[in-house]
């Protein structure tokens, strides 16, 4: 009996601190702000972190365009975060409205048919956040022959950035959101193994792709000094999203892991709030080559920093997707 009551009494206490918690991050980066007249691409918008910030940034008024690789899943979310928004999501006279569009990160065909739409279709782009990604799966291909989590979530998101960075100039001021992870920390940039096809880790592999997506915002960063385009990366925390998917736990194990997760893992709302402020907040007005975390500036590891690897790691990405012969 005490075991139950000590189990009831610590399961509420971590239900209202859970509560609380998320009370709080989810009334954070959007409140008060209006992206009317606002057009934001979001990559990877019909799940997890980028289906929360797509609701935001719809219910702030925003026009979002949701680049989505499945496209039957993705007009069933649009269609659920109408629903969810009721008025406010189908109030498209009003400024908000959901655009669903076919992008597959992982073929480079398609990366250029959905930038060539909507250089066609957009008279502007005020925001990109390069949200999609790929999270520790076994080693396998893209369309293109790049291992598939360096060319989903570096190669792909390079090439969709420098295709729309014309129309993102003349929009100014205009931003770019990259999402990328803590775990960079663990990865390194092997230019003698990019593709790993000398030896395949698919920690490292991971780690590896987001240390590229934070140098690619930075040389971005420095490259459009100037153009009234920013660049910022960001990192969400640790979220109960479907990213995990490939990741095997032992199945005596998972009732634990539910719990710890729903406990301490943030929802997607909360670890959206980060993406939703920079691309929202104008507190972050002409800031740009930073790195974010629960909405505050951090500081980076040296190798996040190193411009000369950064430079390096650019000019052999655009040898890659085609941009240079």
């Amino acid at each position: 009996a005490a075991a139950t009551a000590l189990a009831l009494g610590g399961g509420l206490l971590l239900a209202a601190w859970r509560w609380l918690r998320g009370a709080a991050q989810a009334a954070g980066a959007g409140a008060g702000a209006s992206m009317r007249g606002k057009t934001v691409i979001i990559t990877g918008a019909n799940s997890g972190l980028g289906r929360a910030a797509a609701a935001e940034l719809l219910r702030m008024r925003a026009r979002v365009i949701m680049g989505c690789r499945d496209r039957a899943r993705a007009e069933r979310a649009a269609r659920e975060i109408r629903a969810e928004l009721g008025e406010q999501g189908e109030a498209e006279g009003e400024g908000g409205e959901l655009v669903v569009r076919e992008l597959d990160l992982a073929s480079l065909r398609s990366v250029r048919a959905f930038c060539h739409r909507v250089l066609q279709e957009e008279p502007r782009l005020d925001v990109l956040i390069n949200n999609a990604g790929v999270f520790q799966c076994p080693y396998m291909k893209t369309e293109d022959g790049f291992e598939m989590q360096f060319g989903v979530n570096h190669l792909g998101h390079f090439l969709l950035t420098n295709l729309l960075l014309g129309l993102l100039k003349n929009s100014a001021p205009s931003r770019i959101v990259v999402v990328s992870s803590k775990l960079y920390k663990y990865g390194e940039i092997n230019f003698e193994d990019l593709n790993s096809e000398i030896s395949y880790n698919k920690s490292f592999c991971y780690s590896r792709s987001k240390l590229a997506n934070i140098l690619f915002a930075r040389e971005l960063a420095r490259r459009l000094e100037g153009t009234g385009v920013t660049v910022n990366s960001l990192h969400p925390g640790i979220v109960r999203t479907n990213l995990g998917r490939y990741v095997n736990i032992p199945l005596l194990a998972k009732p634990l892991f539910n719990l710890v997760s729903w406990a301490f893992f943030k929802t997607p709302l909360e670890g959206a709030q980060t993406s939703i402020y920079l691309a929202s907040s104008p507190d972050v007005e002409g800031v740009s080559g930073k790195y974010f975390g629960d909405c505050k500036e951090e500081e980076l590891l040296p190798k996040a920093m190193d411009d000369l690897v950064a430079r390096k790691l650019w000019d052999i990405s655009e040898v890659m997707v085609g941009l240079l012969k």
